[in-house]
């Protein structure tokens, strides 16, 4: 993730995939053009990179020459093309292509054949090494292009948000979704995690999303998801993960002005917790930590018999059941653990000490995420 002024940009095309798409493009147009020496034409500022690289590339003679022309304010393709720089050179019965680095509205692309329409040459082709086809309002051919992409904004490989991001090397797009913090909270039975949970929920207005409180809500309030669930646990079957992560994305989508989650109680497998990337990722946001609350064994059994006596749960009471909670709490959270290890998100955080002491050491974790 990269921040550039005011937005968030997230890693999109390699430098390696933009490598490859260039290319292809060089084998395309060198095919089609044979002996022939064209004039590449750049547009910039955009697409100086793209012309280094293809001219690089290319096997044959060639020439090389720019126009200049802006288009963008912000994130925004404007309708007011600016011709900043002209052409310097007869280009009179001369094969020329056009190397834009990326086609949207086409506004840019409409304002070039305007200044060639009289420029006599022999032929105009238009090659482009981004194109955004849900975006493009012209009807002007675009002989070739190399990756196609959604109609988001992106930076990078000469393309800039007000100026900065011109030299990174790959691309990035816009994070629709500027910045959120999302949790994956666990500890064992007694680590206080449902308190620290409300702690911090409200320190940094995220929303709590318990897997069993969303459950209990679907099916009690019939949901169609709800239903489906039930269906599965009236058999004594294991809801498939699917479905509970439809029910998480609909809770995401009810808080979608959120500044993040804590998500408590999923995911419990490798699955579920690739399920739950993909949902963020469609979210422009991500798991930014999975925080397990570390407490030794002989104090969590302290704790729950201590909270036996006035909780009335007979699990709270017995201290085999006890300990055998907290060894399937272990099992389960070891795949976790090796799961967000290897993407260095995982903090383990001491769960002993007074509730404000233990809010104090999460909040230090969370707050260099």
């Amino acid at each position: 993730m990269i921040k550039l002024h005011d937005k968030y940009f997230k890693p999109f095309i390699s430098a390696k995939e933009i490598d490859a798409a260039i290319a292809r493009l060089v084998d395309e147009i060198s095919n089609d053009l044979g002996d022939e020496i064209p004039v590449f034409v750049g547009i910039l500022n955009g697409s100086f990179m793209v012309v280094s690289d293809f001219v690089k590339k290319y096997p044959k003679p060639c020439e090389v020459t720019f126009i200049k022309l802006a288009s963008y304010e912000g994130v925004k393709s404007t309708e007011d093309i600016q011709r900043l720089i002209g052409l310097t050179q007869d280009l009179s019965g001369r094969t020329v292509v056009i190397l834009e680095d990326i086609i949207d509205s086409g506004n840019t692309l409409a304002e070039v054949h305007r200044i060639f329409k009289n420029e006599n040459v022999k032929t105009l082709k238009i090659a482009t090494l981004f194109y955004k086809p849900e975006a493009y309002k012209k009807d002007f051919k675009l002989h070739y292009v190399g990756i196609e992409i959604p109609n988001k904004f992106i930076v990078g490989y000469g393309l800039d948000y007000d100026g900065l991001g011109r030299d990174i090397p790959e691309v990035y797009q816009i994070k629709e979704t500027q910045h959120m913090t999302n949790l994956v909270l666990f500890g064992p039975p007694g680590a206080g995690k449902g308190t620290q949970a409300e702690f911090l929920k409200e320190k940094y207005q995220l929303v709590h999303i318990s897997t069993g409180d969303v459950f209990r809500f679907n099916i009690k309030n019939e949901t169609a998801l709800g239903m489906l669930a039930k269906s599965y646990m009236d058999k004594g079957e294991l809801v498939p993960d699917q479905i509970t992560i439809d029910m998480l994305e609909a809770e995401v989508e009810k808080n979608a002005d959120a500044h993040g989650f804590i998500f408590d109680g999923f995911p419990r497998t490798d699955a579920q917790a690739e399920a739950l990337d993909k949902l963020m990722d469609s979210k422009d946001s991500q798991i930014n930590a999975m925080v397990a609350l570390e407490v030794d064994d002989e104090v969590l059994v302290e704790r729950l018999l201590k909270r036996g006596k006035t909780s009335g749960r007979a699990d709270d009471a017995d201290e085999s059941i006890i300990r055998n909670r907290i060894t399937e709490y272990y099992k389960k959270t070891a795949i976790l653990k090796d799961y967000y290890s290897t993407q260095n998100k995982y903090f383990g955080v001491d769960g002993v000490g007074s509730i404000g002491e233990i809010t104090v050491r999460l909040s230090s974790v969370i707050d260099n995420l």
